[in-house]
Parts: structure tokens; C-alpha cells; sequence
């Protein structure tokens, strides 16, 4: 028989919807994406501390995963970094597929390194997921200049870097009676140390201009950050390594229905149904005989 939703299935499509609101976040911060970056994985931080503490999980740690969780930090550092620079190159409609040209990368980890059978539909269900974020964000046919092909190689490098960081996260909840908490507060602490680091070395100011902005800021931390992650990497290790990059996919096309319901953004008809072109690419790729 097909099965498509279990309980691991729908714990990273709850990740995934709470990610997609991140972009409504930021730019209510109305904040340097740089700063807002920042603030989403310190204030993630800050929030994991506090049940990280109550349960007790400080007496848990262990030298392996915390040199893990490091690269996790490490990496989703560049990943944040490379796409909000990638932006100011190509744009944010290019900007957003390359970096989700991971669920490529976490197709080949999975076949490669899990020895996952990928399937003819779930082969067809990748290259259909990319068109429908294609529909949906469009972008403009830049000539192939210096400057727009340094934009692409940060795209790559985004994609490239979110899929490594899945995968080490993957790593660290993969044994038994992992902490929940522990070892995301320790990722999202380094990677808040690095891109706080390289923000005072841009000069750009870390000053939150309203209490308004604040709260977006918060939000974005607790919502995006701390409940996501920790929801995703908790059920990560459960789902074939190329099922959840597909699922991930789920953000960028609940990022466009957002924006339009808040933002009232500009649309036809091409990005609903790029909407739709990735909903049934989703499903198509998370149909499997059991």
C-alpha cells in the first residue's frame, strides 16, 4: 500500500511551515538581513537554554556531538551568510532556488551514503519541485556578467552548505537518548558567534530600532529558530535523507503565500500554480511502498 504522512514525516513538515513564516519575520524586524540573521540563531539560544537546563541536559554532553554540533553551527553560518549575499548579486527569486537546489544534493547523500532506493517518481518529483519554485518566484534573464556569476557561486555554495549542515544534524540525533535541546543551543550559539563576528568586522550596526522590531526579532529566534530545528532535527534521523530535503521545499512555497497574505504581494496566476506544482511534487516524492 502508499503511505505518505507518519510521525516523523508530518514532525518535518511542521518544521518546515514554521520556517516559512521566518521571511514575515525579517522584514518586520526591519533590520539588516545580516542583523536579522544574527539575531534569529542568538535569540534562538537564548530560548533553548532555558529547557535545555530544566532538563538537565548540561550533564549530557558529549565530546563527539559537540564537535558535530560545532559544524552544524559552522555551516548553517555560511548558509545564512552566502544567501543574504547571494541576494544583493541575483536577487532574491534566484537566490531562493539555488540554495534549495539542496534537495539535489540530499538526493545523492541518500542514495550514496544511506543507500536509499530514490524511485522513477521521486527522480521526477525533484526536477518538478524546482520548476514550481521557478513559477513562483520568477527572475530576471541577467546577462552572464562578473558580478551575476559570483551571485550564482554563492547560491551554490548556499546549497551546498544547507545540505551539509542537514546531514551533520542528521548525525547527532541519529543515536539513542540524544538531548533535544543540548547541541542546538550549542550550533545555534557558534553560528550566532560567527555571524556576529563577521557583522562588527562589516560595521553593520546591531541596534533593534523599536520594540515592534523586537518582537519580530524574538519571534523569528523562537519560531524559526528554537521550535523548527528542534522539531526537524529530532525527526531528521527518521526520514530517508531525500524525503526531508523534499519536504524542506514546503518553505519557500508557504514564504510566497505568506507574503502575499500579509504583504499583499503581486501575483498572476503562474505563482499559484507554481504553489500547486510543488505541493504535488512533495507528495509525489513521498509516495512509497511499505
Amino acid at each position: 500500500m502508499k503511505t505518505f504522512v507518519s510521525r516523523p514525516v508530518a514532525g518535518i513538515f511542521i518544521g518546515a511551515i514554521f520556517i516559512s513564516f521566518s521571511s514575515v519575520m525579517v522584514v518586520l524586524s526591519h533590520v539588516d538581513p545580516l542583523i536579522s540573521a544574527f539575531y534569529r540563531v542568538f535569540f534562538g539560544s537564548l530560548f533553548l537554554l532555558a529547557p535545555c537546563a530544566l532538563n538537565n541536559e548540561f550533564k549530557q554532553i558529549d565530546a563527539k556531538p559537540c564537535l558535530v554540533a560545532v559544524g552544524c553551527g559552522l555551516f548553517f553560518a555560511v548558509d545564512l551568510i552566502s544567501w543574504h549575499f547571494c541576494i544583493g548579486y541575483v536577487g532574491p527569486g534566484l537566490a531562493t532556488i539555488l540554495g534549495n537546489l539542496q534537495v539535489f544534493i540530499m538526493a545523492l547523500a541518500g542514495a550514496w551514503l544511506f543507500k536509499e532506493k530514490l524511485g522513477t517518481t521521486y527522480l521526477i518529483a525533484v526536477p518538478l519541485a524546482i520548476l514550481g519554485l521557478y513559477m513562483i518566484i520568477g527572475m530576471d534573464m541577467a546577462v552572464l556578467t562578473p558580478t551575476y556569476l559570483t551571485g550564482v557561486g554563492l547560491g551554490v555554495i548556499t546549497a551546498l552548505s544547507y545540505s551539509v549542515f542537514l546531514l551533520l544534524m542528521r548525525m547527532i540525533h541519529s543515536g539513542d537518548d540524544v538531548p533535544l535541546f543540548l547541541y542546538q543551543v550549542i550550533m545555534t550559539g557558534f553560528c550566532a558567534l560567527i555571524i556576529g563576528s563577521i557583522a562588527v568586522f562589516m560595521g553593520r550596526s546591531f541596534v533593534i530600532p523599536s520594540l515592534s522590531s523586537f518582537a519580530a526579532l524574538a519571534s523569528l529566534g523562537l519560531l524559526a529558530q528554537g521550535l523548527a530545528w528542534v522539531t526537524i532535527s529530532h525527526y531528521l534521523p527518521r526520514v530517508p535523507a531525500s524525503r526531508a530535503g523534499l519536504i524542506l521545499l514546503l518553505q519557500p512555497a508557504l514564504s510566497f503565500v505568506w507574503d502575499v497574505a500579509f504583504f499583499d504581494r503581486l501575483t498572476g496566476m503562474m505563482g499559484w500554480l507554481g504553489v500547486c506544482v510543488v505541493l504535488a511534487a512533495i507528495y509525489m516524492g513521498m509516495m512509497r511502498k511499505v
